[in-house]
């Protein structure tokens, strides 16, 4: 019997869920489009018709552009019907970047959705490339066929259309915290190999889960679009950052993934209401502790999750302690573009904090002789697009994907991540500083929202550090500057004393500056870009050592 694609997971969940609601998007104004599998399986039969009939070269990459909506998922659905290849691009690109990845990727077409800023990002597509609108999508230069256009005057694809579990079905362009993006080439079957996963997660059509980190990046396609197309979980989408809490308590998640930074902001939101002192005492109390924790669940929309999980960047363990007094217990886990992130998880009765978890089920780890973890994923890609050199560079000879993390294995199989191999920076003193570690510490106060550690050179490590939303509210306020100081500077010695020598903490350096996807200082799933904030605030570091002072305002 062939290998299962997704397609034919989806033809089968038709046939048993027909009439049941799938897909759920927010029209604005509160209202919202409701998506049956044969409603949706229908629309996306119809533009698979219309793609077939372009006569496009068979298997042609085609580009999806466009925040998360019901349609990103169908349209990738209708590219596979049709017999080609999908180009998912961050909704949020410079025009350079989105010129550069469709003429690589050698793309015959778009699709361009719902998108903020687009009339910056318009000139990165080539008037020559045709394009199809999908619903929500911005006004736009020229007439280009509209989605509901096609779909209304269009036959559906007779049959049910399948595809080679050995074909090539994606490629997804690494966001990248330096260097040029490279195209990672994904099967039909390493896709679907994540799916081992439900061994652990056991979703079913019950579960419902939202759509909110960009579709674009593999953690997102992991765990909700190929879940949800194999296992047929409800999916919901998030309208907008102004209405996510919202669209958390419409949707009511059973399975819910987030990464460290916004696990960071639903907490410091809670603490923006109610002091921590005060919270805290009250979840050491027995018999208030359960209802207290399920209140601030229910306000931000949790409080029926019964799997949560974080990745994508390290997260402190006092974060994790602390959802677990609300009665969530958040589990870590690790994986990479290159291997669809189906590599290690925490899971329910096998947990150990400060690791990421064990191998999931068919995938080795072991650790290289200078520390870096080597992974082989029944997941892993089939390489890079049009780059069987640097391709080569990251495999080795025995099948294992070279992560470029460090880290360490304890006796249990949990894996412990360390550090990036090209993190590590040097002091001046010839000692090596591993800066992960350190930013975890800076990061368990509610004052600080992000943190990078640097000091090549220098005598000593240091931080520049983003204060967290309360704290800058307060700043604002006028009287709060003397306080947040003083906050920081306990926080400083506190970690310091918790550090080795060489690792300690010169000073932290505080900017008024944001750091953002669309200035360029974090990655689409909002990792801080090192050699972006070095090449920033590296030329003021000698400055702020001359002023021998511990917190400097920047």
């Amino acid at each position: 019997m062939a290998e299962k694609t997704q397609l034919d997971h989806l033809y089968d969940l038709e046939k048993k869920f027909g009439d049941r609601t799938w897909l759920t998007q927010p029209l604005g104004g509160g209202r919202v489009k409701e998506l049956t599998f044969k409603e949706a399986l229908d629309e996306a039969r119809r533009m698979a018709t219309h793609l077939v009939s372009l006569d496009l070269p068979p298997k042609s990459q085609i580009a999806l552009f466009s925040k998360n909506t019901a349609w990103w998922l169908l349209a990738d659905i209708a590219i596979w019907m049709a017999g080609h290849v999908s180009v998912p691009l961050y909704p949020i690109l410079t025009a350079q970047t989105i010129r550069q990845i469709l003429d690589h990727s050698e793309s015959k077409l778009i699709f361009v959705g719902k998108l903020d800023g687009f009339s910056e990002m318009e000139p990165g597509i080539p008037e020559s490339l045709p394009r199809i609108i999908l619903p929500l999508a911005p006004k736009m230069k020229g007439d280009h066929p509209t989605w509901e256009d096609i779909v209304a005057k269009t036959e559906p694809t007779v049959g049910s259309p399948t595809r080679e579990a050995s074909d090539l079905a994606t490629i997804v362009y690494t966001s990248g915290t330096t260097g040029v993006p490279k195209g990672v080439m994904h099967s039909f079957g390493t896709m679907c190999a994540s799916m081992l996963i439900m061994e652990l997660v056991k979703a079913t059509p019950e579960d419902r889960m939202l759509s909110y980190l960009p579709l674009a990046h593999v953690f997102e396609r992991t765990i909700v679009e190929t879940v949800t197309f194999t296992q047929g979980t409800q999916i919901y989408f998030a309208e907008s950052l102004d209405t996510f809490v919202n669209d958390i308590k419409r949707a009511r998640p059973t399975i819910f993934a987030s990464v460290p930074r916004l696990w960071l902001k639903f907490h410091q939101g809670v603490l923006a209401k109610m002091p921590e002192q005060r919270l805290s005492l009250l979840l050491k109390i027995p018999f208030v502790r359960g209802l207290i924790g399920k209140k601030v669940l229910a306000g931000l929309g949790l409080d029926q999750v019964r799997l949560a999980v974080t990745g994508s960047a390290p997260i402190p363990p006092e974060l994790l302690a602390w959802y677990r007094s609300l009665g969530l217990e958040l589990y870590e886990g690790y994986g990479m573009s290159e291997n669809f992130s189906y590599s290690h998880l925490n899971r329910p009765g096998q947990t150990k904090v400060g690791t990421v978890g064990i191998t999931n089920p068919g995938v080795e780890t072991k650790l290289s002789d200078q520390g870096e973890i080597l992974v082989k994923s029944p997941a892993t890609m089939l390489g890079y697009f049009k780059a069987p050199e640097i391709t080569a560079e990251v495999m080795t000879d025995d099948g294992f994907l070279k992560t470029g993390d460090r880290g360490a294995i304890d006796s249990e199989g949990f894996l412990r991540i360390t550090g990036r191999v090209k993190e590590l920076f040097k002091t001046s003193k010839g000692k090596y500083v591993a800066p992960a570690p350190i930013e975890n510490k800076l990061l368990t106060t509610e004052t600080l929202e992000l943190a990078c550690v640097q000091g090549s050179g220098m005598p000593q490590p240091y931080a520049v550090v983003v204060l967290s939303e309360q704290a800058r509210k307060a700043l604002d306020g006028g009287d709060a500057k003397a306080e947040i100081e003083r906050a920081l500077l306990e926080h400083l010695e506190r970690i310091n004393t918790e550090l080795d020598q060489h690792e300690q903490l010169e000073l932290i350096a505080v900017t008024k500056d944001a750091w953002t996807i669309e200035n360029g200082t974090l990655t689409p799933t909002l990792k801080v870009k090192r050699a972006v904030i070095e090449d920033k605030y590296g030329k003021l570091a000698e400055d702020w050592y001359k002023k021998s002072e511990k917190v400097i305002w920047t």
